[in-house]
């Protein structure tokens, strides 16, 4: 199937809507203007939820999914130039591989600019389906100078969302002991300014349930409040940022804060693309630092990135004889509900600090990270055994040196890091495009128990990059032009003992994923993962063996577009879990979706009914779950019962839209669902949030 190249374009608000070929349609253009506004939207939403949906589940983090669709969501309202785009700006596409993104420059390089959205097609490596994702955010401008009346003007986003339990909780009650200190409301508050790729400006306020707005320990109002405020493109500054920032590069080893891929089948999600430093937008709590931090053009092809936070973390401390502090760990919830959570907030100050830099050319990447910790009180260890090689001490130095080298159609990555005190970790891999339809990826991790790194999100099966030894490798086949393939296979040792894995154990993963796409109205999905490691037989024994432990994953999914205003999903999904030699555990998950979205209607909505039934929290499974706009992220289905939501959406006018979600879990049987303080009476519990944003 080829994409036909047609010359003229009717926009609406920076989005291609329309292309005409016929002289004859002149006297339609005034209808199709009327219509096509909310149209494009339609359409583009739609193929947001489609491409975050596919990698939801590799998300540990919903804060972090949040952060990526609102990234994505900026881009559908303000589409990016092809001829004026900077890598840092399409390695925030996830789908595109580093294979793509440089075969990209070389095009530009060779052929020149691009004159239209749909040359796309002439990019080496740009198949149908990587452009049918891309084009929705960016487009192709004419070359017409300044526009000086546009030029002073930049976009602002105002949000405001509402969530609440409807049942109450344990922790809500009178009753004596521990207990939330707040109501149960949920409130976001986000303001959003871009003055094009020249300055920008981030607020985000935010209140947990639990925590006290505006009484109790809390008289200012929202628990959290980030802001950060960057200027970009002066002289050779080409970022200075105060306030909230993250800051990302290389494989994630040694610095690496904001959202980041797990595992999974998707070839370019492995290799991390780095995007250097950048504004924080993010609602979550922990992954960020406070401070000033600027990018520096020293050289034509060399970066110099400084950097200084200070804030406070929530820890818990424990007082010695000598009435000094000490720490076991850092907490990075962020929630603040309890009498024991509030005296943790804030409880541990972190001066951090240090300089980046980056080389770049037209194929080579290289660059080095260097910063210092310092922490208010002294870590100490416990005395678990998988503790022994935790950091302890007040003062972290962290060292790092990436690479990346495009040879042919071979993308070469890796990083080396080191942590003083503690130990080094390394990790290197390699992608290529064996051929247009087949991607392969190998990937090698060797991180020592010894290495240190409160800020890394590098590809492993632990949360951190320590004790940790595997070798990953994923293939992407398209079989024709209706049948693709994907499957990786990931093994793992780990050297030391871990939380609730008292020796040396290893384990191994494997995913494959079978997909036909026919045409545009319909896809089917089946997959199958297993996933072998090992575990304690239980706890607090003396001797507490190592079992194996296995959980397989079946599932069938269908997406069918029934009609141009109607979307159904279905999926059915089967699990085994089973730990030692004890009795296998089988689980189920079915639910059908329905989407209504007419194409030139204000109106949305989404609806689906969902039965399941785990026999414990071991075998449960996780499944995307539509919800208001940045508010998505992965539902827990656990136990015997029924799930719903319906979600809501109405455009007001140009500048102003609302969204609505009722979702609900039943339990039929229970009297209880829930434990501790988020205990409820009753085999109900249901969720309300509502949200309105409005762009000026």
């Amino acid at each position: 199937m080829m994409l036909k190249l047609i010359p003229f374009s009717v926009q609406c608000s920076g989005f291609p809507i329309l292309r005409i070929s016929f002289p004859g349609y002149g006297i339609l253009l005034p209808l199709v203007l009327c219509c096509s506004c909310t149209a494009v939207f339609a359409q583009q939403e739609a193929q947001l939820k489609k491409i975050v949906s596919s990698i939801a589940e590799t998300f540990t983090e919903q804060e972090d999914l949040a952060e990526l669709t609102e990234r994505l969501s900026f881009y559908l309202s303000h589409p990016a130039d092809l001829n004026r785009i900077t890598p840092e700006q399409l390695k925030e596409f996830f789908f595109l591989s580093p294979v793509q993104i440089s075969n990209f420059f070389t095009h530009i390089r060779i052929n020149g600019k691009f004159k239209d959205v749909l040359e796309l097609q002439s990019v080496e490596g740009f198949d149908l389906s990587v452009i049918t994702m891309l084009t929705p955010f960016v487009t192709v401008k004419e070359d017409q100078g300044i526009d000086f009346k546009k030029a002073g003007k930049g976009s602002s986003e105002f949000t405001l969302r509402y969530g609440q339990l409807l049942e109450t909780q344990k922790g809500y009650s009178s009753q004596s002991g521990s207990k939330y200190t707040g109501g149960p409301e949920r409130l976001l508050l986000q303001y959003r300014y871009k003055l094009h790729d020249r300055a920008a400006f981030f607020l985000t306020a935010k209140k947990d349930a639990g925590e006290s707005f505006f009484s109790g320990n809390n008289k200012n109002g929202f628990d959290f409040i980030s802001a950060s405020l960057s200027i970009g493109k002066t002289g050779r500054f080409k970022k200075i940022i105060a306030g909230d920032y993250s800051l990302q590069f290389g494989q994630g080893l040694s610095l690496w804060t904001g959202s980041s891929f797990g595992k999974g089948e998707d070839v370019a999600g492995v290799a991390k693309k780095d995007t250097g430093l950048k504004p924080y937008s993010s609602a979550n709590e922990y992954s960020f630092f406070r401070g000033i931090g600027v990018t520096y053009n020293l050289l034509k092809s060399i970066d110099l990135t400084s950097f200084i936070s200070f804030r406070d973390l929530d820890a818990t401390l424990t007082k010695t004889a000598d009435g000094k502090y000490t720490l076991s760990a850092i907490n990075t919830s962020g929630l603040h509900r309890t009498v024991t959570e509030n005296e943790r907030k804030g409880s541990l100050g972190l001066l951090l600090y240090g300089l980046a830099a980056t080389y770049s050319s037209n194929n080579t990447d290289l660059g080095i990270t260097a910063y210092r910790s310092g922490y208010q009180h002294e870590f100490i260890t416990g005395n678990q055994r998988y503790k022994q090689y935790n950091f302890s001490g007040r003062e972290l130095t962290n060292l790092g040196f990436h690479y990346n080298h495009t040879f042919r159609n071979i993308y070469f990555f890796g990083e080396v890091a080191q942590s003083i005190p503690g130990g080094a970790a390394l990790l290197s891999g390699a992608m290529a495009s064996l051929s247009p339809r087949i991607s392969t990826v190998l990937l090698f991790r060797d991180y020592t128990k010894e290495h240190i790194s409160f800020y890394s999100k590098a590809m492993g099966e632990g949360t951190t990059a320590a004790n940790e030894k595997g070798i990953y490798g994923g293939i992407r086949i398209s079989l024709s032009k209706k049948w693709s393939a994907a499957a990786y296979g990931d093994f793992f040792w780990f050297p030391w003992a871990k939380y609730r894995i008292d020796e040396p154990s290893a384990g191994y993963e494997l995913s494959g994923r079978l997909s036909f796409n026919p045409d545009k109205t319909f896809k089917a999905l089946l997959s199958w993962k297993t996933k072998h490691n090992e575990q304690n037989a239980g706890s607090g024994q003396p001797v507490n063996p190592v079992v194996p432990v296995r959980k397989d994953n079946y599932r069938l999914e269908v997406h069918w577009q029934t009609s141009r205003k109607t979307t159904l999903q279905n999926r059915f999904e089967l699990t085994l879990y089973q730990k030692g030699n004890g009795n296998k555990e089988y689980g189920y998950m079915f639910y059908q979706d329905v989407s209504y979205q007419p194409m030139s209607s204000r109106f949305s909505g989404n609806l689906r009914l969902a039965f399941f039934h785990t026999p414990s929290y071991n075998s449960r499974i996780y499944a995307y779950e539509d919800d208001v706009l940045h508010g998505s992220g992965s539902g827990v289905y656990s136990g015997k019962g029924i799930r719903s939501f319906l979600n809501l959406s109405y455009t007001l006018s140009r500048h102003l839209r609302v969204w609505s979600r009722y979702a609900v879990y039943l339990y039929p049987g229970e009297t209880k669902t829930g434990t501790g303080l988020d205990e409820i009476n009753g085999n109900t519990r249901s969720d309300i949030r509502l949200q309105i944003r409005y762009r000026f």
